[in-house]
Order: C-alpha cells, then sequence, then structure tokens
C-alpha cells in the first residue's frame, strides 16, 4: 500500500479540491473511485472520467473489487494513487476485507437528513460516527483536512 498517496473521504468524489489541490500536493499518477453504485453505472463513470486530467489515470471499483485489487496485485511501483469514496461505510467495508489503511482523509460529508453537524462543513450520523471510530480502532489516523494547505484536524478528538 506504499502507492497510496491519500484515502479521502468525500461525498463528492472528483472535484475542484480534488483536482487543484490533492492531485498537485501528491503528484498523483491514478485515481481510484470506490462507489458500488458509480462503479456499476456506465454514465457516472464516463463523468468521473471526463473530470479527470488526461495524465491522470482513473479506475471505478465496487468496495469488494478494490479490496481485491489492493490485496492482490495492488498497482506498479511508480504509481501514486489517490483513493476517493464517498462514504465512511466504503472504508468499513474495505478494513473488514482485510485492507489496512494508515490514514483516512475526510474532506467532505455535507448536511444531510439523518446527519448533524460535527465539524465545520463536516456532518455525519450516528451510524457514521460509529463507523469513524470502527475507522480509528482499526488503526487508522483520522484526520479532517479540507485542502492539503490546510492543517489536519484529529477526528478522535471530535468523536
Amino acid at each position: 500500500m506504499k502507492n497510496i498517496v491519500l484515502t479521502r473521504i468525500d461525498d463528492r468524489l472528483i472535484h475542484g479540491q480534488v483536482m487543484t489541490s490533492w492531485l498537485n500536493y501528491t503528484s498523483a499518477t491514478k485515481i481510484m473511485v470506490v462507489d458500488d453504485k458509480s462503479a456499476e453505472d456506465p454514465f457516472l463513470k464516463t463523468v468521473l472520467k471526463n473530470a479527470v486530467p488526461k495524465n491522470v489515470g482513473l479506475g471505478v471499483f465496487t468496495a469488494k473489487k478494490a479490496a481485491e485489487r489492493l490485496l492482490g496485485k495492488g498497482f506498479p511501483e511508480n504509481d501514486r494513487v489517490i483513493i476517493l469514496v464517498k462514504y465512511p461505510a466504503t472504508i468499513v467495508k474495505m478494513i473488514e476485507s482485510g485492507v489496512k489503511f494508515d490514514k483516512v482523509n475526510i474532506g467532505g460529508m455535507g448536511a444531510a437528513e439523518g446527519r448533524e453537524k460535527f465539524y465545520k462543513n463536516i456532518s455525519a450520523s450516528q451510524e457514521e460516527k460509529r463507523m469513524l471510530k470502527q475507522i480509528i480502532d482499526s488503526g487508522s489516523k483520522l484526520e479532517i483536512q479540507i485542502i492539503a494547505e490546510n492543517e489536519a484536524v484529529d477526528v478522535e478528538k471530535l468523536l
């Protein structure tokens, strides 16, 4: 997993902050979107592909397929990979499949029914907070950092 330069929970997936701040900061060469619905929707896959610069590879995976890839053949040595997921549940599924994450970044979990604000523009339901704790308990450092230039905030202190 040394090729993974950023693992990020962001319900917007690919958008301006990822494309400008994080791609530059990490020098990523590939983006791995892990989202079951997106992986099964050819239109969404096309939209995502068109949002990524031509020199950056993109793969869209279900949580199961992503875990198999990460635990199996992984990535070539020169690849620098950003993993993007919409929800904490996706990270939990991958952890339960045996994937280990050193660090997980939260960049966007917007307001929605059943969610309450727990840090600036980051919101989570009680179930999602339980999942965030589960991610921490798996040994992952969990931080909120909207853009690379911001200081990271330790989520464990907020839960």
